[in-house]
Parts: C-alpha cells; sequence; structure tokens
C-alpha cells in the first residue's frame, strides 16, 4: 500500500521560511518521480516543484529561486525548502509520486501552509 506521511506544515509570517517533508512507502521510491504541488482556497492545483529519479529538478516561475526540492533515497523522504514566503503561498500542500510516461500517481493527503502579512 502506498502511503505519505508529510509535515512541515504551519502558519508562519511573510519573508519566513519552511521546509516540508514527505515520508513515502509502499513503493520503490528510487524508481519514482517526486513533486509537490498545492492547493489554494478556490484555485486549481498546481505543480510547484518535481525531483526525477536522477535528481534533475523543474520550478515553475512561482517557485524559482525561493523553493528547493530534495530526495534523500535511504530515507524514502523528499523535502521542500521554501524561503521568503509569501501570502500568496498559502495554500495544502500535497507530496505525489508519479512515474515519467505512465499514468501511476499517488497523493499524500496533504499539509497546510499559512502565510500572513
Amino acid at each position: 500500500e502506498v502511503k505519505f506521511e508529510e509535515s512541515g506544515g504551519a502558519s508562519v509570517q511573510t519573508g519566513g521560511s519552511l521546509r516540508l517533508s514527505c515520508l513515502a512507502s509502499g513503493f520503490r521510491f528510487h524508481e519514482r518521480a517526486m513533486e509537490w504541488h498545492r492547493r489554494s482556497s478556490g484555485a486549481e492545483c498546481e505543480l510547484v516543484a518535481s525531483i526525477n529519479v536522477d535528481g534533475t529538478t523543474y520550478y515553475p516561475d512561482s517557485a524559482k529561486g525561493r523553493f528547493t526540492i530534495s530526495r534523500d533515497y535511504d530515507a524514502n523522504k523528499v523535502y521542500l525548502q521554501m524561503n521568503s514566503l509569501e501570502t500568496d503561498d498559502t495554500a495544502v500542500y500535497y507530496c505525489v509520486a508519479c512515474q515519467r510516461g505512465d499514468s501511476w500517481t499517488y497523493w499524500g493527503q496533504g499539509t497546510q501552509v499559512t502565510v500572513s502579512s
């Protein structure tokens, strides 16, 4: 059974930092790409960072330069370091495992990040 234990969500002020963690189990972690998505209230889900099996990363413009995704293959964990947080970063953040070129995708339950001015 695929499972995710997400943590690190909190309430912070603008300019602050948070580090989200996701412990994954139930699949071959070293064979799957990992991503972080977020959903703000009333908005569609948005990809904020991805990391492939080979360690290559992708960030949309909204996250570039502020967010950093990383993964620990020994611990089956993926992280999202978020700096210079803005009120627009307020959302539920989801850990996602996926297989490139395949429909295999699993989502975590999400962790709330709230940024206030």
